[in-house]
């Protein structure tokens, strides 16, 4: 079930209006709410302070195809000619007129069909990976209540959208979120949405620059496909303090996180979300090595098993990228097959040029949890049945029995736990995103390991 939000009080529901009028209309929302009224019954409401998002959230076609198997393109609101045979596809598979584009008889079976396959029949209750937004009209923006809730801001919401190209339609809102502990002012989250095609977006994007607060920090949430050729991504990314990603839904991992070393290494300071849902498993995997005997032992690791949620495997290779990049590792060859389990077998040579063997393993589950791709368990060993490194972390989800019964050389000497976190949804990561910006070294160097194993294939 999900948590219950806190009050949202509407000071302005959506409103469309041109595009030359944004900040004359924001401007008038604060005029009309900036006083309390005489019999003291609506606390004043300021607007927010703190720094401006920008999201870029496709509507849900895309992800919806590419979830089921019709579509192996970028997730970019683009209806290209990989979308358009993607959508005849379903229309011949299920019988409905062949368009070639996201008809309401469309997007009703592809809804049906993702709720069947992540849910075994669960509703759209929060039970199952959640949808991008599906309406513009909500009661509240939902992309953002998180966010607002805990950094009331200014949000620029665009959503590219795959129909007929009619120009950009624009919105403007405010909401604020009631807090107990003060409630004589309302602190505000004003919101611009922007929707149209991608290319219609992409026409507007010199005007974009101007809507950001000056002199406050901008954020960039991407939640698409990262393309360094991409325009708008491009004339965003430069004018913002952090662009920032969630590789748990890459629908091409591999490239996509290519394209994040790219942008890496282009200046663009870059944040993942699914790098910071890894990092109860990297302080329990540093923590395993705390004591002096088993730091020392721990060049004696050379074999890592690695289980993760069949489809993404974003999270377990940049664990794998962290552990390399902190034990000076470098890869030297990359093998994958695919079955009822994906295997994956990357080599490395340590600095005392010891072959390391690892293995990632994605598992596939009858239920699913909400984060695609999200570790099992993972397991340290070494060939040296005298080193005491054997370290075996797994979920709380019954991750370890595989690892238990993985064999090897020597057993595990440390089992521990990773407890399942409730602040793993994306909104909740990007409301602690949003504290800090800039470049993230450690980031930085794991995804650089990460870049330098596909590139082992890349060259083979």
């Amino acid at each position: 079930m999900a948590p219950q939000a806190s009050t949202i009080y509407s000071l302005q529901a959506p409103k469309d209006i041109s595009l030359n009028e944004i900040e004359a209309e924001l401007h008038q929302i604060w005029q009309s709410y900036g006083i309390t009224g005489e019999d003291g019954g609506l606390p004043a409401a300021t607007r927010a302070t703190t720094f401006t998002l920008v999201v870029y959230e496709p509507e849900e076609t895309q992800y919806l195809l590419a979830t089921l198997g019709f579509y192996n393109g970028p997730l970019d609101g683009i209806l290209g000619p990989q979308m358009v045979a993607a959508l005849r596809q379903v229309q011949t598979k299920y019988a409905l007129p062949d368009t070639g584009t996201a008809t309401p008889e469309t997007l009703a079976i592809l809804r049906e069909e993702f709720i069947k396959r992540q849910g075994n029949g669960a509703t759209g209750d929060n039970g199952s990976i959640e949808l991008p937004s599906l309406s513009l009209n909500a009661p509240s923006p939902r992309i953002a209540d998180e966010i607002a809730l805990r950094n009331p801001c200014r949000i620029i919401a665009l959503f590219p959208i795959t129909g007929e190209d009619e120009g950009v339609k624009a919105q403007v809102s405010a909401y604020c979120p009631i807090q107990k502990q003060s409630s004589s002012t309302l602190i505000c989250c004003e919101y611009i949405t922007l929707s149209g095609t991608a290319a219609a977006l992409e026409r507007i994007g010199g005007m974009l620059p101007a809507l950001l607060i000056g002199g406050l920090p901008k954020f960039l949430w991407w939640k698409a496909t990262p393309d360094p050729n991409n325009a708008l991504f491009k004339r965003l990314a430069a004018v913002c303090n952090n662009v920032i990603v969630d590789s748990c839904r890459f629908n091409e991992p591999e490239s996509d996180l290519l394209h994040l070393q790219d942008l890496v290494e282009s200046g663009v300071p870059l944040a993942d979300l699914n790098w910071r849902r890894l990092s109860a498993w990297q302080e329990l995997t540093a923590e395993a090595y705390d004591s002096p005997n088993r730091r020392a032992a721990l060049g004696e690791v050379d074999r890592v098993t690695i289980d993760y949620e069949k489809g993404n495997p974003a999270q377990a290779l940049l664990f794998l990228g962290w552990l390399a990049s902190r034990l000076g590792w470098q890869p030297v060859s990359y093998k994958k097959e695919t079955g009822d389990y994906d295997i994956t077998r990357i080599n490395f040579i340590a600095q005392d040029q010891r072959q390391v063997e690892t293995e990632l393993a994605g598992v596939p589950l009858a239920d699913v949890g909400e984060i695609a791709g999200d570790l099992i368990a993972l397991r340290l060993s070494s060939t040296n049945p005298k080193a005491d490194c054997g370290t075996v972390i797994c979920s709380e989800t019954g991750g370890c029995m595989r690892m238990e019964t993985h064999g090897g050389a020597q057993s595990a000497g440390l089992f521990q736990q990773v407890t399942s976190l409730s602040e793993q949804k994306a909104e909740a990561l990007l409301s602690q995103q949003v504290q800090r910006w800039g470049r993230e070294s450690l980031f930085e160097e794991s995804l650089g390991v990460t870049a330098n194993i596909f590139k082992l294939e890349t060259n083979s």
